[in-house]
Order: structure tokens, then C-alpha cells, then sequence
């Protein structure tokens, strides 16, 4: 379910803008979220209704909300602009909407990063990082369904992953070290793609050894 049609829209949006101010300075606690509701006017109850879980379902939401902005980039560009770009480009432009959303509160994003890398919290971390690069393979019009739907995600998630920590980090000029790194990073992947391919299709002209010994235990029987 997206943030646009769960219930209890307009107070969750309400909750999370005054939050992110809140975790700017102080992280993301159950008490964040109650200052956030105080501020807006949110009542305790309504609160409680809008994140069953607390904090939880909060940085869930703003994780979500983040994909649903960087898909409605993505939805704005011309159909046949997207389709013209290789695919590494267009992972490498959805990734950078994805992380240059989180630039206005960029310390509270850390904060979250940071919530979710507690250990009680770390399942938690996964399920949004997979709910993101499934958003990029979707938004940019992967449709796949084999065995690939599953390595495209793994092999981007990492991708992503540490494309996010090192934008943490840099203090470049438009963060054009964290752009450099994540071409490389995209380099890396697309030469383990290649070197996989070469190999699938080397395996694909070796004899099988199942074969080979059904040969040994049933000779052909048609020689005298």
C-alpha cells in the first residue's frame, strides 16, 4: 500500500513534515513522533491509529514517501526519453532522484539509516531497501519475472546501499563525488553481468554430465 491511499493520509503527511524536523536534531524516537503530532495537532489516539507500530511505521512511511517521489520523477520524464537511455543510465538517474530526495533534511535521512541499523530494527532496514531498488527496477520499466527479477534487485541493492553511505559522507560540490562512485559502482555490476553472461553461454555448450553417464549405464543398443 502507498503512502497515497493508506488511511489516515492527511495526518500521516502532517506527522512526518513535522518530524523530519524533529529528527533533524534529535533522531527518530517514540517521542519525535509524539512532538510531531502535538505540533500538527494530531491527537494521541489519532496518532496511534495513523502508526499502529510508532516510530516504526513512521520512517516506514518516510521511506515510502521517498519512492513515490522519485517514481513521480521518473513518471514526468517523456516516455521515449527513458526509452532511449541504456539501462545503465536510467538505474543511475533513478538512484539519484531516489537519494537527492532525502537532500532537505539530509541529517534526519541519516538518522533514520541510523535507527534502522540497530540490530532489534535491522529486518526492518532490509524490507525498505528491497521495497526501494524494486521501486527503481519498476520505475524505470523492468519487467521481468525469471530467475533475473531476483539478482537485479540483489546486485542493485548493494549498489544503492553503499551509494547511500558515501553520499552521507561527501562534502564535494553538488555531491559530485558520490555520482563519480556511483558510476563505478554501476561499472562494477554491468562487468559482473557480462562475465556472468560469458559463462551461461560457455556452460550452455558443455555436454551434460547427466547425459554422458545416462550413455555409460544404457549403451547404445543399436550397435552389434
Amino acid at each position: 500500500m502507498t503512502p497515497q491511499n493508506q488511511p489516515y493520509t492527511a495526518e500521516r503527511h502532517a506527522i512526518l513534515e513535522a518530524a523530519l524536523v524533529e529528527a533533524d536534531f534529535d533522531g527518530w524516537s517514540l517521542q519525535t513522533l509524539r512532538r510531531a503530532a502535538d505540533k500538527v495537532g494530531v491527537s494521541r489516539d489519532l496518532q496511534r491509529l495513523a502508526f499502529p507500530r510508532g516510530v516504526m511505521d513512521l520512517v516506514e512511511y518516510y521511506s515510502h514517501a521517498m519512492d513515490e517521489q522519485m517514481l513521480a520523477q521518473l513518471r514526468a520524464l517523456a516516455p521515449e526519453a527513458l526509452a532511449e537511455m541504456r539501462t545503465r543510465d536510467k538505474i543511475a538517474y533513478a538512484v539519484r532522484l531516489r537519494i537527492e530526495a532525502l537532500q532537505p533534511h539530509r541529517n534526519a535521512a541519516h538518522q533514520a539509516l541510523r535507527f534502522l541499523s540497530l540490530p532489534q530494527y535491522a529486518a526492518e532496514g532490509v524490507k525498505h531497501l528491497y521495497h526501494t531498488v524494486d521501486a527503481i527496477w519498476r520505475g524505470i520499466g523492468d519487467t521481468s519475472t525469471d530467475f533475473n527479477f531476483y539478482t537485479k534487485r540483489a546486485l542493485l541493492a548493494g549498489v544503492f546501499a553503499s551509494t547511500l553511505l558515501y553520499w552521507f559522507e561527501d562534502d564535494s560540490e553538488c555531491y559530485g563525488r558520490t555520482w563519480a562512485f556511483l558510476a563505478r559502482r554501476i561499472d562494477n555490476v554491468m562487468e559482473i553481468e557480462k562475465a556472468k553472461g560469458k559463462v551461461m553461454s560457455a556452460l550452455e555448450k558443455v555436454p551434460s554430465p547427466l547425459s554422458f553417464l545416462s550413455r555409460l549405464r544404457y549403451p547404445d543398443r543399436t550397435r552389434t
